[in-house]
């Protein structure tokens, strides 16, 4: 039995996993978000980690699991986000910086003033964006007092979620080459962290952890972290990379979409780096093999949506619109049209392939007799036509257009906006018989990492659930298609206005 631990922006699950790569325990708890100013989003490492260990053992509980059972464990992350904590007492610094957190734009923009962003997109296959952690590292080195001093001495840490776990968990300081690709510090091609841009974001290598393998055996937990468990970890990945082997999707041109806070198109680009497209950014998707080293390496090209499931959080906390998120698909369906009300869900800016830090929401197209319903149809669509432009700016970078989208994550389960998703997009999309493959795919890469399966199992267990096939014109998909990138267009040019007064 192998425990995957999935650890997410709003929330932990861990589920066991037996030899059939089957769901037998699970067990979830939300932690705590925070908002000091607006546009800041911060986590406390603490409470992830209480989270963590007391789901684990539920989990572990739920499923039955004795001593001597489990034999691997596998740690899938939310990315990006950056810990800082004091690596002989264990004890947070700071809070964790959510990926979300947009304190770091002017940093970002005076560095692309500066010309720096060509260096960064050629080693990392990033853009300068404060998504990515190493402007997160800047910021508190610069911001915490004593930090850099602490860092520079062995006395303060950094990593991102994976890393933090790890720690908690073993006491190593490792990362994998998944997570390492997100930091804005990584070269993905000559798989090292990069001095030059260690320089420029003035992070001391020896605060930043150590590179293993995304599946193999890289540490041991400690029996008194784990419920009295001593097993290999031998499976890390970031949460879209983890996805995306927990889909299958483990020969190039092969992609999935993950709808969960935010969306995150993946296409498999095999074992070379891609060269970065025009909106996309291309990542490590994993590294097999290797023990105490990164691996044989896949890559693949991302497109990154900030915010798709957030939006209809936002319906039902800040707005009172729903009181559940499933009411959307009833909602959605009792029009026969949009009424031309659109919603750009721009709430933490835009992401691929806008990359717009300071754009900000914005809903169009209402009337007098726009209600409840209007709404969540919109905030739906808005999920759908996202994922539109960033596959668009896929196909337009890869040999051949995407034939199917292989989609997870909790919105796959609203079959209205499936079926939406299938219209606009053109092609299939299929839906697996086990939606959470990011836990999925991190019991997956620990299972190979521990030599239980092999790459070959992996996707021969692949099995789907549901397919949805277009039925739209294509004069009506591009139709909507329109409005969709009018309203857009509305979004920004507000912004802009903004930016100039």
């Amino acid at each position: 039995m192998i425990l995957s631990i999935d650890q997410g922006t709003t929330g932990t699950t861990c589920f066991v996993f037996d030899e059939r790569a089957e769901p037998i325990g699970r067990a979830y708890r939300e932690f705590a978000q925070h908002f000091p100013r607006p546009g800041w989003v911060e986590h406390d490492a603490g409470e992830i980690w209480e989270v963590t260990r007391a789901v684990a053992g539920e989990a572990l509980a739920d499923a039955g699991v004795r001593a001597g059972e489990l034999e691997a464990v596998g740690i899938t992350n939310q990315r990006e986000t950056v810990c800082v904590w004091d690596p002989a007492s264990g004890e947070p610094l700071h809070r964790a910086i959510v990926w979300q957190d947009r304190r770091t734009a002017p940093l970002c923009e005076r560095l692309r003033a500066e010309g720096r962003e060509p260096l960064v997109r050629e080693r990392t296959g990033l853009v300068l964006d404060p998504y990515f952690s190493a402007t997160k590292i800047a910021w508190l080195l610069e911001n915490v007092e004593g930090l850099r001093e602490r860092a520079l001495q062995g006395r303060a840490v950094f990593g991102t979620v994976d890393s933090w776990l790890c720690f908690k968990l073993s006491g190593e300081h490792l990362t994998d080459p998944s997570n390492a690709s997100r930091t804005l510090l990584y070269d993905i091609a000559a798989a090292r962290w990069d001095p030059q841009l260690l320089e420029l974001f003035g992070v001391p290598e020896g605060a930043l952890p150590r590179v293993c393998a995304s599946a193999g055996v890289i540490a041991q937990t400690r029996p008194q972290e784990l419920h009295g468990h001593a097993v290999p970890i031998a499976g890390i990945a970031g949460d879209q990379q983890a996805a995306l082997f927990g889909q299958a999707c483990v020969e190039p041109g092969m992609g999935k979409n993950t709808y969960g806070t935010g969306s995150f198109v993946l296409m498999n680009a095999g074992s070379s780096p891609p060269q970065p497209a025009q909106g996309l950014i291309s990542t490590l998707a994993w590294a097999i093999g290797a023990p105490g080293g990164p691996g044989a390496r896949t890559y693949a090209l991302e497109a990154s949506i900030f915010v798709t499931g957030a939006a209809v959080q936002w319906l039902r906390d800040a707005l009172g619109v729903i009181e559940h998120a499933q009411e959307t698909e009833a909602l959605a369906a009792s029009l026969e049209g949009n009424d031309g009300v659109y919603f750009v869900p721009a709430l933490t800016g835009l992401g691929s392939p806008h990359w717009d830090p300071r754009a900000r929401g914005t809903i169009v197209g209402l009337t007098r007799g726009a209600g409840r319903a209007q709404l969540a149809r919109a905030t739906l669509e808005a999920i759908a036509y996202q994922t539109v432009d960033a596959v668009r700016a896929m196909d337009a970078a890869a040999s051949e257009p995407l034939q199917e989208l292989r989609a997870d994550g909790g919105a796959s389960a609203n079959g209205w906006l499936m079926q939406f998703q299938a219209d606009v997009l053109g092609v299939p999309v299929l839906v697996p018989e086990i939606a959470e493959t990011t836990a999925l795919g991190a019991a997956y890469l620990a299972g190979v990492g521990a030599g239980l399966w092999t790459v070959s199992d992996v996707r021969s267990s692949w099995r789907e659930r549901r397919r949805y096939e277009p039925s739209m014109s294509s004069d009506e998909r591009e139709l909507l298609l329109s409005g969709w990138a009018d309203a857009l267009a509305c979004a920004r040019a507000a912004t802009a206005e903004q930016r100039g007064a």
